[in-house]
């Protein structure tokens, strides 16, 4: 089946093109299959995309999806304070049922906010796979990796049967994810590395998020957290580290010639007070994506949001507005997200031979009018210009409405429902 978006104004995220470009996107089945201006061969399926802005689908490096039911939870209270004292007692008593419904209610938020692909940390992996499978959406998956209470090989287990189960789904890549170096020790770090070595898979991980994690590391291994990354092997892995809010000088020269990605998560690390990450500096060493943590810290799961808060905490951190720009942004969220995830040979970007996971955006409101500089209005201004996203050819949301068989209200009222079982 062809589809055609067509009198589009293109912001392809090739490095190759023009930012903005008018032309043609023409679609075979899953796959981009041109670009080309006024495009005039056969189609089955025209999307006028007149006055409309055309890009690829976000991507949301780091986040937990099966956490949507906690959304903004979390006021006044420190990292180890929300997580010890609110969140993980109340993910004791989850089932899989309950993470099947917060996960579909964050991957309805998430299409209808233009994320097409995430890179997702949590558990109860049967109901978010069941979530995942029936929204049809890209993800990039895992089971969180812990070694808590002596239960970190059931964990590991448990992982490679969802990977041995779904590794052949198109729209299904995996990680490993040890959680963080404060839930794991470093024997149980090893065997992470050597699994990700194994199965040819990135390794997904918390890395110095706050100042107390580092002290913490530093205390209970002895070693820095460079040095236990060495240590463990992990240093040799493709990484993607989230927040990496403090990062030093010698760390940085170890990660420039290493396969490392940072995932930003500047509101999840304002709203816990756990600092603002130099993205201006570490940018010159290792790639820089961006993720909305899970929405008890991260609010929310709109990437648009996210983006626009990057850009002014850098200006703001500098005291100078030229240090960062939209477009650079916009490329943490999309080509960047896609290099940290391994995936940019199919996404991140409008190229020939691409899979098709594109996103329009409707500007004609009070909102995002005037739309004169059209990257800059829509980073910081486009929070619900959304009108249509496509992931792998199958447009899933129309004219700001989702194509899923899926009622919202009851959905709701659903999660409405688990959060008073478990409170």
């Amino acid at each position: 089946m062809i589809k055609v978006i067509k009198n589009g104004q293109v912001i392809s995220m090739d490095s190759n093109r023009d930012k903005i470009e008018n032309i043609d996107i023409v679609i075979k089945d899953d796959k981009i299959i041109d670009l080309v201006k006024d495009y005039n061969g056969e189609y089955d399926e025209l999307i006028d995309a007149t006055n409309k802005i055309v890009l690829p689908g976000l991507i949301n490096a780091h986040t937990h999806l099966g956490m949507s039911m906690f959304k903004a939870t979390n006021d006044s209270l420190t990292l180890m304070e929300w997580l010890e004292d609110k969140i993980w007692p109340i993910e004791d008593n989850m089932t899989d049922d309950d993470t099947y419904y917060s996960v579909l209610m964050a991957l309805v938020e998430m299409i209808k906010t233009g994320t097409t692909c995430s890179n997702d940390m949590y558990f109860n992996c049967d109901g978010a796979l069941k979530a995942i499978k029936e929204m049809k959406v890209r993800s990039v998956f895992t089971r969180t990796l812990a070694d808590i209470n002596g239960d970190g090989e059931s964990r590991i287990d448990e992982f490679m049967r969802i990977y041995n189960e779904n590794k052949d789904n198109p729209l299904i890549t995996f990680t490993i994810a040890p959680h963080a170096f404060y839930t794991c020790n470093e024997n149980y770090l090893r065997k992470c590395s050597e699994l990700a070595t194994e199965l040819n898979l990135p390794v997904h991980m918390h890395y110095n998020e706050n100042r107390g994690e580092i002290e913490q590391t530093t205390k209970e291994y002895g070693k820095t957290p460079l040095e236990v990354l060495k240590s463990t092997g992990l240093i040799n892995n493709k990484l993607i580290l989230a927040h990496a809010t403090f990062i030093t000088d010698e760390e940085l020269n170890v990660f420039k010639d290493k396969d490392i990605s940072f995932a930003h998560n500047p509101l999840s690390n304002l709203n816990l007070g756990c600092g603002t990450a130099d993205v201006v500096k570490y940018r010159n060493y290792v790639n820089i994506c961006l993720g909305t943590d899970g929405v008890g810290s991260g609010n929310n799961l709109n990437m648009f949001y996210h983006m626009s808060i990057t850009d002014l905490l850098q200006k703001g951190k500098y005291e100078d507005p030229t240090v960062f720009n939209s477009y650079e942004v916009l490329k943490m969220a999309t080509i960047n997200g896609a290099k940290a995830l391994g995936l940019s040979n199919k996404i991140g970007s409008i190229e020939v031979g691409k899979q098709a996971d594109i996103i329009m955006l409707d500007m004609n409101n009070i909102l995002t009018e005037p739309n004169v500089d059209i990257i800059n209005n829509l980073v910081h201004n486009a929070l619900n210009n959304v009108d249509m996203t496509m992931i792998n050819g199958e447009i899933l949301l129309k004219d700001k409405k989702l194509c899923l068989d899926i009622n919202e209200k009851e959905l709701i009222n659903k999660i409405y429902e688990i959060i008073d079982r478990l409170s």
